[in-house]
């Protein structure tokens, strides 16, 4: 198993640097100009190459032709891929285009929100999907199992843009019990720790900070888990209706176990790998997919400001920045969800 992990780990460098060059590649095929963006359409061409020349746009993204004709491949180690590569080493992502602020530091800052809103998200989904879809699983083709059914297919199919415009028509309009957007009230401070407020203001023991908190999240977290708890559903029900078929199922029920002890510590148990690839690969998407959340909502994570708005402004270095960081968690994510296939299944070795 030792010897797995370690293989499995040493397997992620060539495919964070693989990640690497789709990000560095895909972020320049953008239409537009940075330095356009910057000075303006009307710029004088003089200030635009000026501009070009201080942030290293002019230099050749991986290689010149005229000098890889020549052989001349050392030339790669003065692109512009080669000096992002060395810097992002170093730990340093760069600065941003426009604000000229350090991205790694903005990074830290607004990570967290969006960590917070995924993370409580995908347990919105996993505490109703997973009961969900047990429930469905063994009271196969009754009422219950359609009408959770059809409500999952509508979770699915629901646009999180439309949902989260009717919950703050209802939740922050209508009724009044929960705050439009943002992720605290600007009255209430909080001791930073880590950056997660909810987390932080139960380290400092700040209930009202943590209550104040919960109700931020409440709303962008049920918009953004919908999907997630449909999807966790179906496939819990899928994966427990293919074991409860199983002869060892059918033992169990001879023996006269109670049905809860036959679901839960016999089938679930053994549906689980399914379930848990389902909740990786859910997880991933939260947090590449919070853009419209995070808008809607006012959140200040790096899905609207990381993605969308620097995409809008060209500005490369926040795209990159943003875009490979969710790239990384989402390798670390499924390197854990298999390294867990081991823990789950004993049936399962790996060589």
């Amino acid at each position: 198993m030792t010897g797995y992990i370690i293989r499995r780990i040493v397997s992620l460098i060539p495919t964070i640097l693989g990640v690497t060059i789709v990000i560095f590649m895909l972020v320049r095929l953008i239409p537009g100009d940075p330095a356009v963006a910057m000075l303006g359409e009307h710029a004088a061409q003089d200030n635009v190459e000026r501009i070009r020349e201080q942030l290293g746009l002019n230099r050749p993204v991986f290689l010149d032709r005229e000098a890889l004709g020549r052989g001349d491949v050392g030339s790669f180690f003065d692109s512009q891929y080669a000096r992002y590569l060395t810097r992002l080493f170093q730990g340093d992502m760069g600065n941003s285009i426009h604000r000229r602020i350090p991205i790694a530091d903005e990074l830290k800052r607004r990570f967290p929100a969006t960590i917070e809103l995924a993370f409580l998200s995908m347990l919105f989904a996993i505490v109703v999907g997973l009961p969900v879809g047990i429930l469905s699983a063994a009271r196969h083709n009754s009422p219950l199992d359609n009408i959770s059914m059809i409500l999952s297919l509508v979770g699915v199919s629901m646009p999180i843009f439309w949902l989260g415009l009717m919950e703050i028509m209802l939740f922050a309009v209508f009724l009044k019990w929960l705050p439009v957007g943002g992720r605290l009230d600007h009255a209430i401070q909080v001791e930073t720790i880590t950056n997660l407020i909810v987390l932080d203001s139960l380290l400092t023991g700040n209930w009202t900070a943590m209550w104040d908190a919960l109700k931020h999240l409440a709303m962008p977290a049920l918009a953004l888990g919908t999907i997630p708890t449909a999807i966790i559903a179906r496939m819990t029900r899928a994966s427990m209706l293919d074991v409860l078929q199983s002869d060892y199922i059918r033992t169990a029920h001879a023996k006269g176990l109670r049905e809860i002890v036959v679901l839960y510590r016999h089938a679930l148990k053994n549906a689980f790998l399914p379930i848990i690839t389902t909740i990786g690969i859910q997880m991933g998407h939260l947090l590449a997919g919070a853009v419209l959340t995070e808008t809607i909502f006012a959140w200040p994570g790096i899905g609207k400001w990381g993605l969308y708005d620097a995409i809008v402004g060209r500005d490369y270095p926040i795209v990159q920045g943003a875009t490979l960081l969710i790239a990384l968690v989402i390798v670390f994510i499924n390197l854990l969800v298999d390294l867990s296939y081991a823990f789950l299944d004993p049936r399962i070795h790996y060589e």
